[in-house]
């Protein structure tokens, strides 16, 4: 998991071209405290994806920009191009993000 310093360094995992899992979660955020332990699992599972952790309240203004606003959410980007979100105000689960990453792979890669 990636942990960025700043908007610049976030900005600039959008548009390398790599599959990138944007994980948007704040330190008060009870689902979020919930699906944090399983997520180096989640990412061990699913090499093909880069996991980016972003601070929705650090970076609020880019979390609106991206219409999300239920958190825990995960947004998929690939050469900037989003490929795929789960964006919704529910807890999240193991089994339903390794779902959600197996869905999107099935789809294939951004042209």
């Amino acid at each position: 998991m990636i942990f960025p310093v700043n908007l610049e360094e976030l900005a600039s995992y959008v548009n390398d071209g790599e599959k990138t899992v944007f994980f948007f979660t704040a330190d008060w955020c009870g689902d979020c405290r919930f699906i944090k332990p399983f997520l180096p699992e989640i990412e061990a599972g699913n090499p093909d994806y880069r996991f980016i952790q972003v601070d929705r309240d650090a970076y609020l203004g880019l979390a609106k920009e991206w219409d999300v606003y239920g958190i825990p959410s995960l947004v998929v980007l690939e050469k900037g191009q989003e490929i795929g979100r789960l964006v919704n105000r529910e807890r999240k689960t193991k089994g339903q993000i390794n779902e959600f990453l197996a869905s999107i792979r099935e789809k294939g890669s951004v042209k």
